[in-house]
């Protein structure tokens, strides 16, 4: 169970991967914020832990995106099976691939397989922060997660009163590997260390990285084929659920707040500077981080 990419596709993506890190702006925020009504506490329930060799990923989970995939995640988490695993292939300016107890892109959890959610309905209730709209589309944030989706006016016009949506392929964005099946997602799971944006539909995306995408674009890069890391892989050591955890272990992690004016003003600048080549990728949320801190690796 591997995902495969053809070499011209790495190339191109290789060759965007510096532009992109020249434009992103500092994930990190002064502690005074905590108290700003700025700030969006990302609910412990939807917090995954992911504690590397190389230090710290947290991982905001989207249910309302990929509920079965989210379910699937906590799932395996609370039975520790991400314990250990290794970062089995990983492509510098392209993600970092793991969740395979084998480790060389071949095995999976004891579980079936999911059914894939490529897609998903977004309705007036969908907590959805637009920031700009391409002809016959909208770009924006499902809390902290990058989205693209079909325009508001059409909710009119369907019968569940709802478009699709789905996740963009940012940096930081957590999608599940497959094979050719569509339907043939397991446990194997990636981390986008640079935007791809052919990803799109095709993968499904279940979180976003919302603290420790350093960590993720330092995990060791693969030296053979298609990116396989062949001696000496970085490994998740320990993999919890905020809420699993007492609360006196606890990460709380505080995300800008789409529903903002701090963000909205982030927003238009953003935008504003990139002009015509803007991308919802190029819009980096500030997050900060108190709480217990990461155990030694």
């Amino acid at each position: 169970m591997i995902m495969r990419l053809t070499a011209l596709a790495i190339g191109l993506v290789l060759a965007g991967a510096s532009a992109v890190q020249a434009q992103e702006t500092s994930a990190t925020a002064p502690a005074a914020a905590s108290a700003s009504p700025d700030w969006r506490t990302v609910p412990a329930d939807n917090l995954m832990i992911i504690d590397t060799n190389r230090g710290r990923i947290l991982v905001e989970l989207a249910p309302e995106v990929a509920p079965l995939h989210v379910e699937r995640m906590r799932l395996l988490t609370r039975r520790n099976f991400f314990d250990g695993i290794t970062f089995h292939r990983v492509i510098d300016g392209f993600m970092a691939q793991t969740g395979d107890p084998l480790g060389n892109g071949e095995g999976q959890s004891p579980y079936p397989d999911i059914k894939a959610e490529f897609t998903f309905r977004r309705g007036p209730e969908t907590p959805f922060t637009p920031v700009a709209a391409p002809a016959g589309a909208m770009l924006g944030f499902l809390h902290s997660l990058p989205i693209q989706t079909q325009p508001t006016t059409l909710m009119a016009t369907t019968g569940d009163g709802k478009v699709h949506g789905w996740g963009a392929y940012c940096p930081g964005v957590a999608g599940m590997a497959r094979d050719d099946n569509p339907d043939s997602a397991n446990s194997q799971f990636f981390l986008m260390r640079q935007p791809y944006p052919a990803l799109d539909k095709r993968y499904t995306v279940w979180g976003t990285v919302v603290s420790g995408l350093d960590v993720v674009r330092a995990i060791k890069v693969g030296d053979g084929d298609n990116g396989a890391v062949t001696t000496d892989p970085d490994r998740m050591i320990r993999v919890r659920i905020a809420s699993d955890l007492p609360e006196a272990e606890r990460p709380v992690v505080q995300v800008l707040d789409t529903a903002s004016t701090a963000f909205r003003t982030l927003a238009d600048e953003t935008r504003t500077a990139r002009g015509a080549d803007f991308s919802i990728c190029d819009i980096t949320l500030p997050a900060q981080v108190s709480g217990a801190p990461a155990p030694a690796a």
